[in-house]
């Protein structure tokens, strides 16, 4: 028989919002789908730029929980879970029937959905102000945090997520293992003490991370928690609401990031459950410093062994290749780009992939016409493989070539 999680899990697709297939989307994608749920919303304040913040809300318990995404405007997978939730609580078969009553007549549950829609227009971290809204809880410069902030003050909730992506390049330890979760318990002073409040939320930590180890075996990764007096998690926290961080990070393949917010979705609600049981408290300090904090260890592809020609002796190196995104002009999509991060003794790194350059030179594409004209490369491409120029090269080994072209390797 299924647990709840693995029942989630299994069967997510029925409550999938299914108008929001990419992270790219804008506040004007979001605003008809509140229109037409069949809870609370009400508009707490205005942007920079004037855009509605708005806060759902549904439950009838007397324990409050706020929970909010996209304060990072380019942060977008838990916005995406929040409306598979919405639609998950709004579904009158019989599925989950006794687990949704619980959670709602026990708790009062609070959403923003899109804490920051100036920079979700622009597809960017910052606001409009070119400020990063969780640097300023202390000057509260920002409309938004301002909003945050009140609606913490408000309704004082006994828990409160904050909700966020991070880099797909987190490993989880020093490790190959992407960090397709991270969580933390955030700190609320310097010498990082842990009262009633913070115990709660490592313990509900430690609760997720035993549920998602299922799905992610050895994918979950732990934020440090050094204090950092302007962050909203670590005032929140301070303030007496128990704080969980929510980041969510890399998987192969996933590049719009669905199976996280398949896991955000799961996540989320196996919290809001357990929350309602108070069935975390057995969880100790142990098992949640026993989750692997996240590290750099990861390039998007490393190459080993390689010999560069021309590089003056410099034989059996290795390349880290990380590709990043470009937004186009609009914000709607965006385009790789790729660099070469670093070169030399990279043995303690790994690569999300990984080529084994044994017995091969590395060379300029523009070397090979006919590869050139193959893969039908169009405009300049580098003369030289150095750091922090564009991943373009063929591996040569002599037999046959590997063509790397801004960092995608290609058949």
């Amino acid at each position: 028989m299924q647990n709840f999680e693995e029942s989630l899990y299994n069967s997510f697709e029925k409550y999938k919002e299914k108008s929001l297939k990419i992270r790219r989307f804008k506040q004007k994608d979001i605003l008809p789908l509140i229109q037409k749920l069949p809870f609370e919303n009400m508009v707490v304040g205005h942007s920079y730029e004037g855009r509605e913040i708005i806060k759902v809300a549904l439950g009838q318990g007397k324990r409050k929980i706020l929970l909010w995404s996209q304060m990072h405007g380019n942060e977008a997978t838990a916005t995406m879970a929040i409306f598979d939730i919405f639609n998950f609580f709004k579904e009158k078969g019989v599925d989950f029937q006794s687990e949704k009553e619980e959670i709602l007549s026990n708790l009062q549950l609070h959403f923003i959905p899109m804490l920051n829609p100036d920079g979700a227009e622009r597809f960017i971290r910052y606001t409009a102000q070119d400020i990063d809204m969780n640097r300023d809880a202390l000057r509260l410069q920002c409309p938004e945090s301002r909003i945050l902030k009140d609606n913490v003050g408000k309704l004082k909730p006994e828990f409160s997520f904050n909700l966020h992506d991070q880099g797909t390049r987190y490993s989880a330890g020093i490790s190959p293992k992407q960090a397709t979760v991270s969580f933390l318990a955030t700190a609320y002073n310097e010498a990082r003490e842990w009262n009633e409040v913070r115990i709660r939320s490592r313990q509900v930590i430690s609760h997720l991370n035993a549920v998602l180890q299922n799905f992610i075996p050895g994918g979950i990764g732990r934020f440090s928690d050094e204090f950092e007096p302007r962050a909203f998690g670590d005032n929140i926290q301070k303030w007496g609401s128990s704080l969980i961080l929510i980041e969510s990070g890399g998987l192969v393949g996933d590049l719009e990031k669905q199976e996280i917010r398949k896991l955000n979705f799961v996540a989320i609600l196996s919290a809001l459950l357990a929350i309602s049981r108070e069935n975390y408290g057995h969880f100790s300090l142990q098992d949640y410093e026993n989750i692997p904090q996240n590290e750099k260890a990861l390039f998007d592809l490393k190459i080993e062994n390689a010999q560069i020609e021309g590089s003056g002796g410099k034989d059996m190196v290795d390349l880290g290749i990380n590709i990043d995104e470009k937004n186009n002009p609009r914000a709607t999509n965006y385009t790789h780009t790729s660099v070469i991060e670093d070169i030399g003794d990279l043995s303690v790194f790994f690569g999300l992939k990984t080529i084994d350059a044994q017995g091969a030179i590395l060379k300029p594409i523009s070397q090979f016409p006919a590869l050139v004209e193959k893969y039908k490369i169009k405009g300049s491409t580098p003369s030289q493989i150095e750091l922090g120029g564009k991943a373009s090269f063929v591996i040569d080994y002599k037999s046959a070539q590997k063509v790397i072209l801004n960092g995608k390797i290609l058949d």
